[in-house]
């Protein structure tokens, strides 16, 4: 297939050594975000637990009940709780370097078209990232963390109460799995756009599988989300909504059939 004159690579001829020392640079510009990031989120490890918790914290006071706490079992729980923190933080908050040195290493053996098309997926992805994120935290945790804590059984009828303490690890894992879970789903409009950029579906195929697709979002969120219809229901309905997107992006994205020359 011919291209446009104009659809250039702006790449010059370089040595296999002169790639090579351009990888280390930008592997050390990601690994140095990285580990300034990791030391300024060990630093406030114990704040951003505390924003984390925030949504439990907030159930529990709304409730009373006395005092509340969470609890650690193992001596060095807390402290390889804390380091997962700000391993995770580190990753988030040092995304936008490593993207932009991965970016910056790839974007000159481009063409210029391919640039162009990649760039809105790569703004869309760590939007959407965000905004799967976001829904967990407020909305998700809400109301799936009042679920759980239905199950507490108060004293009375000469029986033990039983109450929740948390503890911080297993909170951590939980937060951090429905967190990852609802942001990698929320890629599904980049994975389908880019899919049918490329050709690898077609706009008629996504419409044909809509049916297939509802069942298997509700499969989907039923593996990634805890056993509660709450996270279930709060994961596979967005994700219905955004499949409908792929599908109005797709349209968009896809290139347009030329007319016949006559």
């Amino acid at each position: 297939m011919s291209r446009d004159p104009e659809d250039t690579i702006d790449d010059k001829p370089m040595p296999l050594i002169d790639h090579l020392l351009e990888l280390r640079t930008r592997l050390l510009w990601s690994i140095g975000a990285f580990g300034i990031a990791f030391a300024f989120c060990y630093y406030f490890s114990t704040q951003i637990y505390g924003f984390l918790a925030r949504p439990l914290a907030e159930i529990l006071v709304q409730q009373g009940g006395g005092e509340r706490r969470m609890i650690f079992t193992a001596l060095y729980e807390a402290f390889f709780t804390y380091l997962k923190v700000a391993f995770f933080g580190a990753v988030f908050f040092s995304f936008p370097m490593w993207a932009t040195q991965l970016w910056l290493f790839i974007a000159p053996g481009l063409y210029k078209s391919e640039k162009k098309v990649i760039t809105p997926f790569l703004i869309a992805s760590p939007v959407l990232f965000v905004a799967g994120a976001s829904l967990a935290y407020y909305f998700i945790f809400p109301l799936a963390w009042k679920f759980f804590i239905s199950f507490e059984t108060p004293t009375g009828g000469g029986g033990l109460p039983v109450q929740l303490e948390a503890k911080v690890s297993e909170y951590l894992s939980l937060v951090m799995h429905m967190i990852l879970a609802f942001g990698i789903a929320f890629q599904l409009p980049v994975l389908l756009t880019l899919m049918a950029r490329v050709g690898i579906v077609s706009v008629e195929q996504l419409r044909k599988g809509r049916r297939y697709a509802i069942v298997g979002m509700f499969v989907a969120a039923a593996v990634m989300t805890p056993p509660d219809i709450i996270s279930q229901i709060g994961l596979a309905v967005p994700l219905i909504l955004l499949y409908e997107l792929s599908i109005l992006a797709a349209v968009w994205m896809t290139p347009k059939p030329k007319p016949p020359v006559t």
